[in-house]
């Protein structure tokens, strides 16, 4: 498999992987995170490709995945404030959102974590409270819960995972949020 940023000719190919993330979502407990509102809409997918913020996962010259990938400072604006725990390291961090794959490889989020995470050693992402698939793939790759946040699109709180090699084992074990 390999990680290339989205072009404007994926963009059917990717929303269909979405579509099928929302009827997996929905099959598997977790029907609030994208389902009622059809999320994410192509115009914010449009969006990402233009900022060159969007990444597809390609297996054998086929998309099999898709993702958000971003890093900087203090990036996500909804990641300021956070509930009932705290951020493990304060340094500049990349984040996924929107990861999604159309089910026919096994690996394909750990494979894209895995790739995200090899170019700054620093990431956060966040997941809905049902996506117990989700925070089982996380917690596998090696993130922290650490706290509560929450987004603009919904009222619902996310849960948010933190993995960074900058910070010791001994430090993530001392969170509160991490039990």
């Amino acid at each position: 498999m390999i990680i290339r940023r989205s072009d404007t000719a994926d963009l059917d190919r990717i929303m269909k992987i979405y579509e099928h993330a929302r009827r997996f979502m929905a099959e598997h407990d977790n029907p609030h995170q994208w389902g009622p509102t059809n999320w994410p809409p192509a115009d914010l997918i449009r969006s990402d490709i233009a900022d060159g913020s969007s990444y597809v996962c390609v297996h054998e010259d086929r998309i099999v995945g898709t993702f958000f990938f971003q890093q900087g400072r203090d990036i996500e604006p909804a990641y300021r404030i956070i509930e009932d725990g705290t951020w493990l390291d304060n340094s500049p961090y990349a984040v996924i959102h929107r990861i999604a794959g159309d089910g026919t490889v096994k690996g394909i989020g750990s494979f894209c974590i895995e790739w995200a995470f090899n170019q700054c050693n620093h990431l956060r992402m966040d997941t809905h409270g049902d996506n117990y698939v989700m925070q089982n793939l996380l917690k596998k790759n090696g993130f922290v819960h650490c706290g509560t946040i929450y987004v603009e699109e919904d009222s619902y709180p996310r849960l948010a995972y933190e993995k960074s090699d900058s910070v010791s084992v001994s430090s993530k074990a001392s969170n509160p949020a991490a039990n």
